[in-house]
């Protein structure tokens, strides 16, 4: 008999999104929009103290329409983080900007406040500024905000991966001009796909919603003055998301635990470092990664071949970072270390992420971690 699969990071549901649901198929609002997106945006908005939400299709549409709403345009130069996924960074040459991609720090893995200051010596008229919160970990906000407001740039937080962190007490996608987060499968709540611009500018969100429904203008016909998307989330998805968000902080609380329980497995082998935590934030820990030394013999895909082919286990390398992906192999890169080596590069070579689904149980847990230690001799 197979071995069951042992999954990355699945959707984890509860029962009270299929009521939700259920409402909405009983009171037929299952066309595109209704009470149940109005629900979900007034409750997230409620939860991180955004002050006005958004509910849209993706993440990604959620960032796309923050570049609208700065009016980024052709050849604005954005400035973005380079370790993440490049639904971050597609919007922007969408509205046929420059992304220009600014390395990790060793800290947080998140943007280099290093770099970020060098690019800014390169070009010194940024339209934006997009920082990621990699794997849940908050960034080094404090810094990057005050490089952002001595320059007068726009932040955009791309808090996709990082619903319930939170720095300093402060929800992550709050403290930029937008926040965007994203409800796909794998995320630490789902709407099965889906995603929310946030912001404290109420008019602003409205105008996200306006564009984010075809720009249709209020008139009695269908008449459209500008060009608009079709964004809006749908109303069934969002009642997925609003029997989730019950149950976020209660997903957080078990990401946490996982990752604990990782870093205490490994703490006696030197060769593996989990990844790092912002002291200053509360990370959601969505996934749990792990680097390898750079002197070892042991390989990231050494521990993922035996995750997968010995106990049927699901684990990814870490995002490559995007001045690597052929797509932007045009575009500036700026490093992190003065010597021009990259921090980005050595976290990609050495790095993966370890399985981190909230139901696994602990014999699945202990399976992992017989495994990946096993790699290492013990």
């Amino acid at each position: 008999m197979a071995r069951k699969r042992i999954y990355l990071s699945s959707p984890t549901t509860h029962g009270e999104e299929q009521a939700f649901v259920k409402e909405a198929f009983d009171t037929n609002w299952v066309a595109p929009l209704g009470p149940h997106v109005n629900a979900l945006e007034k409750e997230i908005a409620e939860y991180t103290g955004c002050g006005h939400a958004a509910a849209l299709s993706a993440g990604t549409a959620a960032i796309h329409l923050a570049l609208k709403l700065l009016d980024v345009k052709r050849d604005d130069v954005v400035f973005v983080s380079d370790l993440t996924f490049s639904a971050t960074c597609n919007p922007i040459v969408y509205e046929n900007g420059t992304p220009v991609f600014i390395d990790a720090e060793p800290d947080t893995w998140n943007m280099s406040p290093a770099a970020l200051t060098r690019a800014y010596e390169k070009y010194p008229n940024p339209k934006a500024v997009i920082v990621v919160h990699l794997y849940g970990t908050p960034a080094k906000l404090d810094e990057i905000m005050a490089i952002c407001e001595a320059h007068g740039t726009p932040l955009v937080e791309d808090a996709a991966e990082s619903l319930s962190s939170t720095y300093k007490g402060r929800h992550t996608g709050t403290f930029g001009r937008y926040g965007i987060y994203s409800f796909n499968g794998n995320k630490i709540i789902t709407t099965s796909g889906g995603g929310m611009l946030v912001s404290a500018d109420e008019e602003a969100t409205k105008r996200a919603t306006f564009l984010a429904t075809q720009a249709r203008d209020p008139a009695r016909h269908y008449q459209h003055s500008q060009i608009g998307y079709n964004y809006r989330m749908s109303n069934i998805t969002a009642a997925i998301g609003r029997g989730q968000l019950l149950h976020l902080e209660e997903h957080k609380a078990a990401k946490k635990a996982i990752y604990e329980q990782y870093r205490s497995a490994f703490a006696d082998i030197s060769q593996i470092t989990m990844n790092p935590m912002n002291p200053e934030g509360d990370a959601n820990n969505w996934l749990s990664c792990m680097t390898i030394a750079g002197d070892c013999n042991v390989t990231p895909d050494m521990v993922m071949d035996a995750l997968e082919q010995e106990i049927n286990a699901e684990s990814r390398p870490i995002w490559k970072p995007m001045h690597l992906q052929p797509v932007f192999e045009k575009y500036d890169f700026i490093p992190h270390n003065a010597d021009g080596s990259s921090v980005d590069e050595e976290i990609f070579d050495r790095g993966l992420c370890l399985p981190s689904d909230i139901k696994n149980t602990p014999e699945d847990m202990e399976l992992i971690i017989r495994t990946v230690r096993a790699c290492f001799g013990r």
